[in-house]
């Protein structure tokens, strides 16, 4: 029998992983050698991350794919706010 997989109830944001994973923005720069910006800009929307970089910061932050959300972090919290609501 196969072993059936579901996708996490939630997901995480990309700022909320690095945090989890206690690395700042210069960790993550200096690990991945892209600048603050760059991941700056891609922890605020993830929608056109480069897989070469996604599959290093997923093996950096130590979370499955399936974890995390790629697009705009506004649109996420907007997600978790009418979820509580």
């Amino acid at each position: 029998m196969q072993e059936v997989t579901t996708m996490p109830e939630y997901r995480i944001s990309w700022k909320a992983a690095r945090v989890n994973a206690g690395l700042t923005l210069k960790d993550v720069a200096h690990a991945t050698g892209r600048c603050i910006d760059t991941i700056m800009r891609y922890e605020k929307d993830s929608s056109n991350i480069p897989l070469d970089l996604m599959n290093v910061l997923l093996e950096l932050y130590g979370v499955p794919a399936a974890m995390i959300y790629c697009g705009k972090e506004s649109d996420l919290i907007g997600k978790l706010k009418r979820k509580t609501a």
